[in-house]
């Protein structure tokens, strides 16, 4: 721009704007006057350029994304650059104060003093890790190996006790017998007790129903011999004579008599039955 005699405002360009777009827009015209005038010099440009130009131009995609790429960069770069430029003034009061300030060295030794410290005692910490890891890792072998040792010796009490047979177990063995044979009689003698129990059921059931039935037939007998004597009673004549009313009595007595008779043999017999 210097050279081209273009006076550019870097502060508007960075915006990204209209006003950047302005200021780009100085070159521009300059860069597209000076295409024109080459323009005019090479007019009888043959085909066979334009072919191998449109072929090297396709040829050189990968390019062209680049360039894109980078177009966006510079954009992202120029609005941080911007930002930056913002803060110049305060940052430039502060760069002068610290560069015209004396430089102390007892200072600077005791910044470097605390930083040494601290970074020594850091290397003591880590040394004093790695050593209690070295004695950690001696105790955890001699517990790892201590309980083997104890697998082992129960390892080898199991198979003892495995092998050995206790002096109880013919007892056991003889007491479980008599429990099964007890078992099972108890079961036999308990089926047998349900059965009789249920027999002796039916048994009842079968006297109640046939006493049941006896004394139905009783009633109905019963009430039979009543609807006759009534019948009888009825069919009696009250003008007759005494002696017709005597033997009437005697027939009469004859009468009560034969069914009375009639109704315990038929009540001794069921009874019996």
């Amino acid at each position: 721009a210097t050279k081209a005699h273009i006076k550019l405002n870097t502060k508007k360009l960075y915006q990204a704007d209209g006003y950047a777009v302005k200021e780009l827009l100085k070159v521009t015209t300059v860069l597209y006057s000076a295409m024109n005038t080459k323009g005019v010099e090479h007019v009888d440009v043959s085909e066979e350029d334009s072919s191998k130009f449109k072929f090297n131009l396709g040829s050189k995609v990968a390019d062209l994304k680049a360039a894109r790429q980078l177009a966006s960069e510079t954009n992202s770069k120029g609005a941080t650059l911007y930002d930056l430029l913002g803060k110049e003034a305060e940052l430039r009061e502060a760069r002068t104060a610290s560069i015209a300030r004396p430089l102390e060295i007892n200072e600077a030794e005791k910044v470097m003093k605390v930083a040494i410290g601290c970074v020594l005692e850091q290397v003591q910490k880590t040394k004093d890790m790695l050593s209690n890891v070295a004695l950690d890792e001696v105790t955890l072998e001699a517990k790892i190996e201590k309980r083997k040792l104890e697998l082992e010796r129960s390892q080898k009490r199991l198979q003892t006790l495995q092998s050995v047979r206790p002096a109880f177990m013919d007892e056991y063995e003889k007491i479980e017998e008599q429990l099964q044979k007890q078992y099972s009689s108890y079961l036999e003698k308990f089926r047998n007790l349900t059965y009789m129990e249920q027999l002796l059921e039916d048994h009842h059931r079968t006297e109640q129903e046939m006493f049941e039935e006896a004394s139905n037939m009783l009633r109905l007998m019963q009430n039979r011999l009543k609807e006759e004597e009534q019948h009888l009673l009825k069919s009696g004549n009250s003008d007759d004579s005494d002696v017709e009313i005597q033997e009437d009595e005697g027939s009469d007595s004859e009468v009560e008599h034969r069914p009375m008779v009639n109704q315990r043999t038929t009540t001794e017999t069921l009874l019996q039955g």
